[in-house]
């Protein structure tokens, strides 16, 4: 009988052709009834989960083979998604909001490629198929209609609020945090329907907002009856016989003893140093053993593998054990026998490893030692602790020895080290947040750290070269693109990461990180390095861990909150009973199930830091709420181009937005990360003592506003070097309406020029008095630059635009001014796409994504989520670090491709209103009422020849064309169109195909979207009229006229060097 997997490495062939099932079933020589009818229901299952695809001729095929991705959506609160590919090393591929069709986030779906960004790298598509939902429970804010009601999500991630019909309320009530199960999924404008599950209680109720955290990550609580019968039968104590049964070696005479935090019930890992006769160092790491009790199959070891890992929340912990194992048998109490694991190794004076040892053992700890504890002995030399201790005194002095020998010998090989300062939030019975403290760390940190990451070291090695699968913890190279854009950020700060192209060793990260130790600059520096980077994550196969600079590396120490850990113990104790090595059959299944294991746990991995992350920054919004109006000291923390975010001393961290600094206009630097005021050169950077106020707590969201008070660290931008004059402006081409108005320079010295005029109007006028941003009169709200007469609120929205230099305004709002001149409007908009933007934007983009450059998008530059929000705060302002120093969760979701999906929503253009424009610059809008004016012809455009319709000629297929070879598509597609019948009756009219989208005998063809067509010729005593396809073409009846006057047209533009005939360019009507 054929596999799964071999009928998929039979359609990945580069020779197979799709397929019918009864060729399919030739191939296999597939015989008799019942092997037909068991490979149809394989065949039907694998196209029901997207693994192969049927086409319309019932032919199947793999996904990937038909330009189609498989994989998981991560949706962005602003509406648009990227998909993680399942296919390994595949970039990441953006999807609009309107190209997402139902999909909500963490659905796996079939995606077509449809676009590949300027440099190949970045791709668009749209979803095809929603092969499996992700969403089955939502929970949320409910609010009652009477007759139906709507739950909120919490998750911002799911922007479609979900119906709950009046039968299926059950009782909840407006302001009620309630669990929604989701009944049927979004269809075309219909929202998703649910019914009321659980009613959490009232948002403002103590302990619902934890569970409502709990509840969004779907965190299990309870352990299912078979699980804790299991458990229940675990015996609490050890006998000789097992001992003696098991061939364990006997470690209990020895000094052994746990190291952990006040707090900790589970000790899972106990130490052990010697020094030996020939100077050597004995480290002994013992592990419990919890793979003998949590046997494979068993319902502990399935609940195990469903949790992943245990979750430590502000006031809780979810285990991944029951207590009775977590907590009892398994952990290593002080003076009672355990079952372990051991690895000892021994180490030369230089910290070499010369010589190690994995076996099974038991022990019986001596001490339950603190962090605390031991660091008032090793460091602080504390008579009475010392005195307390005194046997273990010089035992805790060797490891202190020995593990800065271990430390120092990682730094050599440039393993990096990042300190970020974390901290724990202390709350009462009540959950109610008591007081926020820093997590120092000292000695006794780092001696457990160094001891944990030798032994993962050592057992990773030891059971590669054994040749078994294997779980292995790895870190990937970053990516060339984003360390290339570290580099540069790193330089503007005047450090220089060595390295040969795109490729740096970690060591040179680590100088890096050693030389910005107590500069104001360390702490964003150290944090852009971090984004830089990939994820860790689990792994079947060891590529090597780049932040460690490991060749081998994985998780053995922790068994009883981690199940990677149990899986490796559980591989290591068959290994050692059989020898050092595993029966054919056995070691097949083990590599058939680990890369699952390992996907699944990285996946519980990620969930569980988002849980944390969510509680820790609730409970510091909740400890900041009965403070406002109090003022602190702080440090500027990160600068972004809608504000600040201020760090107390407590590592509570908020926000002072631009709106708020009345003092002057700041405008960001973006390569600098500073606020320079426009008139008084004032200068807010990283690293910045100032004097706040606590504004507002918003609950809702977790975050934290400030005012600023007090800047102690005053600085003028001129000291730095900074250029904060701008050149004279000049206003844009007017189109019915005014020219723009021009624009002055910052200390109103000189007037901008005024506009040049558009069709049948008069210029703007000059501006004086440094009105910097001035919109032209009778512009409209959403011209690039502009501002409306009446603002709104949106985001932080200041005053003034922050424009480009030199770049005018635009008339009525119809035309983009580009580096200070004006364009014509009456649909020769420019449109802003890549291929339009000036060169040195072009490369800014290129080097540092959208952001870098403002002049992308139109409207504020500072209501833009700028990266310091996108990469790591994730709107609520709190930074991500985890357990692993080298681990960021930020890439996975954002990263720079924020930036990207912010640029392709305004490449694309597609979410314009009737009677309204794109921000940026759509053309005329195919909704306006056409005017019969004559209005001025593209530069660069290209006229096909005229000719008599036919109504009996086929609609032409819709076609898109890229912007490289566009005049040779376009004398392709009329060669083809020649022969074929017209199907349009239109006049003789020529229609343009330029920027302007002009029209020469009187007609009017809208630009960007293509609409109506009015000719003004005539057919059959009446006027002619056509609606574009989806490519805006007028071809006429003579082809080899329309060629020639095309290559004639196309020469000439390249002869005069217009940039603008590249870019000229048609989408698709609107839908």
């Amino acid at each position: 009988m054929v596999t799964e997997q071999q009928l998929l490495d039979f359609m990945r062939e580069t020779a197979y052709k799709p397929m019918t099932y009864q060729e399919l079933e030739q191939h296999f020589d597939i015989e008799g009834a019942s092997e037909f009818k068991a490979f149809l229901k394989m065949l039907n299952q694998m196209e029901e989960e997207g693994k192969v695809l049927r086409t319309r001729t019932d032919r199947y095929g793999v996904p990937e083979r038909m330009n189609l991705l498989r994989g998981r959506l991560q949706a962005h609160a602003k509406g648009f998604a990227f998909l993680i590919p399942e296919e390994t090393g595949h970039p990441d591929v953006y999807i609009h909001a309107n190209d997402l069709k139902t999909a909500m986030h963490g659905d796996t779906v079939l995606v077509r490629v449809t676009n590949k960004g300027f440099d190949g790298a970045r791709l668009e598509g749209e979803v095809v198929r929603i092969v499996k939902r992700a969403v089955e429970r939502v929970v949320g804010l409910f609010q009652n209609y009477e007759s139906y009601g709507f739950v909120i999500p919490d998750d911002k991630r799911i922007n479609r609020d979900i119906f709950i019909p009046k039968e299926d309320m059950h009782g909840a009530v407006t302001g009620q945090k309630v669990v929604v199960h989701i009944v049927s999924y979004p269809e075309g404008r219909a929202a998703a329907q649910g019914m009321v599950a659980e009613i959490l209680g009232h948002k403002d109720d103590p302990g619902v907002d934890i569970l409502s955290v709990i509840r969004k990550h779907q965190l299990p609580e309870a352990f299912p009856d078979e699980v804790m019968a299991e458990a229940e039968a675990v015996p609490d104590s050890i006998t000789e016989e097992e001992i003696i049964s098991q061939r364990r070696r006997d470690l209990r005479g020895m000094n052994i003893v746990t190291i952990d935090g006040e707090d900790a019930k589970d000790l899972d890992d106990a130490v052990y140093v010697e020094q030996l006769p020939n100077g050597h160092y004995k480290l002994g790491v013992h592990i419990a053993d919890v793979g003998y009790y949590v046997k494979e199959g068993s319902a502990l070891d399935r609940e195990a593998y469903a949790r992943g890992c245990s979750v430590y929340l502000v006031d809780r912990v979810i285990p991944m054990l029951p207590h009775r194992l977590s907590n009892g048998i398994c952990s290593l109490h002080p003076r009672v026998d355990r079952l372990t694991l051991s690895c000892e190794m021994e180490f030369d004076e230089k910290a070499k490893l010369v010589k190690h040892d994995v076996f099974p053992s038991v022990i019986r700890t001596v001490e339950r030692m603190t962090y605390t504890n031991v660091r008032k002995i090793v460091e602080d030399e504390d008579p009475e602790v010392s005195a307390r201790y005194a046997y273990l005194v010089d035992s805790f002095k060797l490891m202190k020895e020995l593990a800065l020998k271990l430390r120092q010998k990682r730094m050599n090989r440039g393993a990096i080290d990042f300190d970020f300062v974390e901290s724990k939030v202390l709350v009462d019975e009540k959950g109610v947040p008591t007081d926020i403290i820093k997590r120092e760390r000292t000695i006794a940190e780092q001696i457990i750290e160094e001891f944990m990451l030798a032994a993962n070291e050592t057992v990773a090695e030891h059971f590669h070269w054994l040749r078994v699968p294997f779980l292995y913890r790895i870190h990937e190279e970053p990516n060339s693109e984003k360390l290339f854009n570290f580099m540069s950020f790193a330089a503007n700060f005047g450090y220089v990461v060595r390295g040969k192209g795109n490729s740096v060793h970690p060591r040179s990260l680590q100088m890096l990180l050693e030389e910005i130790e107590g500069t104001r600059e360390q702490t964003v520096i150290s944090t852009m390095m971090l984004r830089s980077m990939k994820q860790a994550k689990y792994d079947a196969e060891m590529t090597g861990h780049f932040g460690l600079a490991a060749e081998f590396y994985s998780h053995f120490t922790s068994p009883i909150r981690r199940y990677p850990d149990l899986v490796i113990h559980r591989v290591m104790r068959e290994v050692m009973d059989n020898g050092g090595a595993l029966p054919e059959k056995r070691l097949e299944q083990l590599h058939a199930r680990m890369p699952d294991i390992a996907q699944q746990s990285s996946e519980r991995e990620r969930v569980a830091v988002d849980a944390e992350r969510d509680t820790t920054a609730l409970k510091k919004a909740e400890f900041m709420l009965d403070k406002v109006g109090e003022e602190f000291d702080g440090i500027i923390s990160s600068v972004t181009s809608f504000g600040m975010f201020v760090e107390l001393d407590n590592t509570v961290e908020g926000l002072i937005r631009l709106s708020e600094l009345n003092d002057d206009y700041y405008h960001f630097h973006e390569q600098h990360m500073v606020l320079i005021g426009e008139r008084t050169a004032n200068v807010f950077r990283i690293g910045d003592e100032v004097r706040i106020r606590v504004a507002r707590v918003n609950m809702d969201e977790h975050t934290i506003d400030f005012e600023l008070i007090e800047s102690k660290s005053r600085h003028n931008g001129r000291d730095f070097g900074f250029d904060i004059r701008k050149k004279r402006g000049r206003g844009g081409f007017g189109a019915e309406g005014r020219g723009g108005a021009g624009r002055s320079d910052y200390k109103g010295r000189k007037d901008g020029k005024g506009g040049r005029p558009g069709e049948r109007d008069r210029g703007g006028q000059p501006r004086n008095g440094g009105d910097t941003d001035r919109g032209a009169r009778g512009g409209r709200s959403d011209r690039l630059g502009g501002r409306d007469s009446r603002p709104t609120e949106r985001f932080d929205r200041g005053r003034r635009a922050d424009r480009p230099a030199g770049q005018g305004t635009r008339g009525d709002g119809r035309a983009d001014r580009h580096a200070g001149q004006g364009m014509p409007g009456a649909g020769r908009a420019d449109r802003r796409t890549v291929t339009g933007i000036d060169p040195a934007e072009k490369q800014a983009y290129e080097q540092y994504g959208a952001s870098s450059t403002q002049q992308l998008r139109g409207g504020y530059g500072r209501d833009q989520h700028q990266h310091e929000e996108r990469l790591e705060r994730d709107a609520r302002y709190e930074r991500h670090n985890n357990g692993d120093a080298v681990e960021h969760e930020a890439d996975a979701f954002a990263g720079d491709w924020y930036n990207q999906g912010e640029f392709r929503e305004q490449q694309r253009g597609r979410r314009g209103r009737k009677g309204r424009r794109e921000e940026q610059g759509r053309g005329v809008n195919p909704y306006e009422k056409s005017s019969s004016a004559p209005q001025p012809r593209g530069k660069g455009g290209i006229n096909f020849g005229a000719g008599q319709g036919n109504a009996e000629r086929p609609a032409p297929a819709k076609k898109e064309y890229d912007d490289s070879n566009w005049v040779d598509r376009l004398i392709s597609d009329a060669e083809q169109e020649a022969d074929r019948p017209r199907s349009f009756d239109f006049g003789s009219g020529r229609g343009g195909y330029g920027r302007s989208g002009g029209n020469d005998q009187g007609g009017r063809k809208p630009g960007r979207d293509g609409g109506s067509y009015r000719g003004s010729g005539t057919s059959g005593g009446k006027k002619g009229r056509r609606t574009t396809s989806e490519s805006g073409i007028f071809i006429g009846e003579d082809a080899a006229k329309a060629r020639n006057q095309g290559e004639s047209a196309h020469k000439a533009a390249r002869q005069k060097g217009k940039a603008n005939s590249k870019t000229a360019k048609f989408v698709r009507k609107k839908r």
